[in-house]
């Protein structure tokens, strides 16, 4: 005789499973949730042949199809059937165990959701699920649906808190939106990407248990179907993984999304999952259960809001400004800033040097002060057409840093409208030194030449004389300590001025801090 282990039973908050040896029954709970209905037998036949038919697209050889479960010719109910897979191969698991295979693994798996996102559906109507309309509606769902778990969900942070950040990105992002869509990037993917449903096995992964309940929920940006598991590949506690899946991502589908955009889903798959969470806890409550596994429900609700709050404010767009008179350091610090957090730095040097037809990189403008190339006119011009190109880069959710002198009031305004305009947040860091030092740097530049600015040291008199205090830049004292010194206090200082993170977010934070200072190397 052949041993055989007891079936095991598995609960999730809408399906019970049935593990044998070599398969697995899935059965459908007999319930109404927010976003389900398996009320009636007939529902639940539905829902299992919709189950087999979503999932065959990226594992066929694991739904083997739907069984008729029945006692004495009677009807009793249906069941998926699915072939069953070694549990140690999962994700999840390999993940927790650090199993050395991933570094091969990962890439395979990315290399399939690609080609997997390539191949799948696509019309207007699945576009529709990724306009920001649609994205709103789906966030509203999920606070509606918090709501009354507002005292269990404690208030840090709040949900109100949470609501506001999503409302602020969608607000201000629609040329984002309408790109990913104009790009291809929409499709009916797969909707609920959990590491415990990939498997990476020697033949190559198999993915389960999309969503099959609401073909609009699959309606999504790619980045929305990654970011799912990346989200949770961190919730797990495998924020390396997670980073390096989304890289294999980003480099076999060839999609340069903005970081923003990844922090932003990984957000709403958080909150998703939160709500899950709360399900499940009502589920144990009402069946009597008053174990830890049900007060562990309500633990890790609050862990994914906490998770979703660092994802929104890791994404904030941010309108960064780095100012300051000639000779401070201010075009060090920007370039050195921008190379730091992979945000491209626009110059006001630069930019007035291409209005002005200057094309040799090695020679500086030169003009006396409000003249020439510095006269007002042509500063404007270069003002604007600065402002210009960052509001392209930060409705399609890159955050930017501009490197001008910022002296003037009405340039102010005109960048504090942007801000407003374009729903991103103005951070404003003024370099100073005493003029003394000040002089000295424009005149050993100078002197030293290879940099285009044109300014001497009686346009840093000048201006130094022209002055007025912006009240909401933050001071870097550029006169003391290095470089390092100061782009650290630079970067301290953005931070800063952003909400402060949730507590407990530590190990959150980790996919997020990667994914905002290292987004050159992630694409």
């Amino acid at each position: 005789m052949t041993d055989h282990e007891p079936p095991r039973v598995v609960e999730t908050h809408a399906s019970v499973l049935v593990f044998y040896d070599d398969v697995v029954l899935k059965y459908k709970k007999p319930l109404r949730l927010p976003f389900v209905d398996f009320t009636s037998i007939e529902q639940r036949r539905r829902a299992c042949d919709a189950e087999v038919a979503s999932n065959r697209r990226l594992s066929p050889d694991v739904y083997l199809g739907v069984a008729d479960v029945k006692m004495a010719a009677v009807l009793l109910d249906h069941a998926v059937v699915m072939r069953r897979l070694p549990e140690g191969r999962s994700l999840a698991s390999m993940a927790a165990s650090g199993d050395p295979a991933l570094a091969g693994q990962l890439p395979r798996l990315a290399r399939l959701l690609a080609m997997f996102h390539a191949g799948a559906e696509r019309s207007e109507e699945i576009d529709a699920g990724a306009r920001p309309s649609a994205i709103a509606r789906t966030w509203r769902r999920c606070f509606d649906a918090l709501t009354p778990f507002t005292a269990a969900l404690g208030d840090t942070p709040s949900l109100e808190h949470v609501d506001g950040l999503a409302t602020r990105y969608l607000r201000g992002r629609g040329p984002l939106f309408e790109e990913r869509i104009a790009g291809g990037r929409v499709c009916d993917g797969h909707g609920d990407l959990l590491a415990n449903d990939v498997f990476l096995l020697d033949d190559g992964p198999r993915v389960l248990d999309c969503i099959d309940f609401d073909d609009e929920l699959r309606h999504i940006d790619v980045v929305a179907d990654i970011a799912f598991l990346a989200m949770d590949l961190e919730h797990l506690g495998a924020p390396a993984v997670a980073r390096e899946f989304v890289r294999s991502y980003r480099e076999a589908a060839g999609d340069r999304f903005p970081v923003t955009l990844l922090h932003h889903y990984c957000a709403q798959r958080a909150v998703i999952r939160s709500e899950v969470a709360c399900l499940r806890s009502t589920q144990r409550s009402a069946a009597g259960d008053q174990s830890s596994v049900a007060g562990g429900d309500r633990a890790q609700a609050r862990s994914l809001l906490s998770l979703a709050h660092d994802h929104l404010e890791a994404g904030r767009v941010i309108l960064g400004v780095v100012a300051g008179l000639p000779g401070t350091g201010k075009s060090t610090l920007a370039r050195a800033v921008g190379e730091r957090l992979g945000w491209p730095v626009l110059r006001s040097d630069d930019i007035r040097r291409e209005i002005m037809g200057v094309r040799d990189d090695a020679q500086p403008l030169t003009a006396s002060f409000e003249a020439g190339a510095y006269a007002p006119a042509a500063t404007a011009r270069t003002y604007r057409t600065m402002l210009e190109r960052a509001g392209e880069l930060i409705v399609r959710g890159q955050p930017v840093v501009l490197d001008a002198t910022f002296n003037d009031p009405a340039f102010r305004r005109a960048v504090e409208e942007l801000a407003d305009t374009t729903t991103s947040d103005l951070v404003v860091l003024r370099c100073t030194v005493p003029p003394r030092v000040a002089e000295a740097r424009v005149r050993a530049r100078r002197q030293r030449g290879g940099d285009v600015s044109g300014a001497d040291e009686g346009v840093v008199r000048a201006m130094a004389a022209t002055a007025v205090p912006w009240s909401r830049a933050v001071t870097v004292d550029t006169e003391h300590g290095t470089d390092d010194d100061h782009v650290a206090s630079a970067v301290r200082a953005l931070r800063a001025c952003l909400s402060p993170p949730t507590t407990g977010g530590g190990t959150h934070r980790s996919l997020g801090t990667l994914a905002s200072t290292d987004s050159a190397r992630l694409g």
